[in-house]
């Protein structure tokens, strides 16, 4: 038997001050017992509530029912229905629509049912032995109010999680970079892609070896989420254990895919990564590329894109040794810096129809090339995230990576 919608007469609507009654709200009985329900309906009409009355015989109907429901709702629960009984029918309706508020509907001895219902998930209970319009309009509009609270209370806890999850990964994923003295210059920004979201799989890091080599990595993994932030973690502190260990930059690579591979929730996930190794004597980068995009050179104020040999990502076919990368060389001028940055920093929509893209950002940088490296970095990312913004922002995270010889402490 389907759903009734019983009108019930309209009263005097109380005025609100930002409550659910400033909006339409459903009242739906869930009772099976045709005399209960009507004296449910005289008591509503009675009331100072303006409202439409819709009666479920069974909780299966109730649950179809708020499954199409997009207003709030408020739940008058019978315990005793013919597919459901006891506390399980408020367990059930809590599962099932979490959203909806609920005043139980109990037997004139069993208060102790309804206390236990509440602590169950309802915000209310009413003994139908001693209903009157009064008692029963009250207990709609506070368990209404009632569960807006708790919405707003979960969503408070849940941002204040989100913040410190996001603190831990940005810990893991954002290190600082471990240098032996001042005569290197690294500057870093990374912004998440989507407002309020945990950071991603973008990850970076610099360490400097008692030779004096400075090696830097900068990598992206594919997808979004915690799961893909905890990955880049890993990958960024595997990379920097094997710089310490002293391993050649294409075993690098090749552990870092090993590790990728092994911890991957998905066998489709896969990573980019550019590892750079500044030898001492400030005139040479030797550059491993895996699927990552280019890098930009500057020479004073002069920016240039520079690609040097490209490798194969990281866990698309796994398993197949060192030859998938190989090492190239760049000759740095004199007053030269190379810039790394994940693709989310040119892939950003600039138009209806058009995106940033590489020339995009070559171009950027260009009208740029003559500020400090921090305020290079920063309009670079500002500017692409304005760029963006009319079409929603930035729709993935943004690491950028400013490296060169010179003392600096902008670090």
């Amino acid at each position: 038997m389907g759903s009734d919608v019983i009108p019930v007469q309209p009263g005097p609507s109380p005025v609100g001050n930002g409550s659910v009654w400033d909006v339409d709200a459903v009242i739906l009985l869930v009772e099976d017992d045709a005399g209960d329900a009507l004296l449910v309906e005289e008591m509503l009409a009675d009331s100072e509530l303006d409202s439409a009355l819709t009666w479920c015989k069974t909780l299966a109907e109730a649950r179809r029912f708020l499954a199409g429901s997009r207003t709030p709702c408020c739940v008058l629960l019978d315990l005793h229905l013919p597919d459901v009984f006891g506390l399980d029918a408020v367990t059930q309706l809590v599962e099932s629509a979490p959203d909806a508020a609920i005043v139980v509907l109990t037997g004139r001895a069993e208060s102790d049912t309804g206390l236990s219902a509440v602590a169950t998930g309802a915000q209310d209970y009413l003994a139908k032995g001693r209903l009157d319009p009064e008692a029963l309009g009250r207990s709609v509009r506070y368990a209404l109010q009632r569960k807006q609270v708790e919405r707003a209370a979960a969503a408070l806890r849940a941002n204040r999680l989100m913040a410190q999850e996001n603190a831990r990964l940005e810990r893991g994923l954002l290190p600082v970079p471990l240098l032996l003295d001042d005569s290197f210059e690294a500057v870093a920004r990374y912004e998440p892609g989507r407002a309020h979201a945990l950071l991603s799989g973008d990850f970076y890091d610099v360490v400097q070896t008692s030779d004096g080599t400075v090696h830097a990595v900068i990598g992206d993994v594919s997808g979004h989420g915690a799961a893909e932030a905890a990955l880049g973690v890993c990958l960024r502190v595997a990379w920097r254990t094997a710089v310490l260990c002293a391993t050649g930059q294409l075993e690098q690579v090749r552990l870092l895919e090993e590790i990728l591979v092994a911890e991957r929730s998905d066998p489709h996930v896969f990573a980019t990564v550019t590892s750079l190794a500044f030898d001492p004597d400030r005139r040479r980068v030797r550059v491993v590329r895996a699927g990552h995009p280019g890098l930009l050179l500057r020479d004073g104020a002069r920016v240039s894109w520079e690609e040097p040999e490209p490798g194969m990502a990281l866990g698309l076919v796994p398993g197949t040794g060192t030859e998938r990368w190989s090492a190239s060389e760049l000759s740095l001028p004199g007053d030269g810096r190379l810039v790394l940055f994940t693709d989310g920093l040119f892939e950003g929509r600039s138009g209806p129809g058009s995106r940033l893209g590489e020339e995009g950002l070559l171009a950027m940088a260009r009208r740029h090339g003559a500020l400090a490296a921090r305020d290079f970095v920063d309009t670079l990312v500002d500017e692409a995230a304005a760029a963006a913004s009319p079409y929603g922002g930035l729709a993935d995270d943004v690491a950028v990576l400013h490296l060169g010889w010179g003392r600096s402490g902008a670090r």
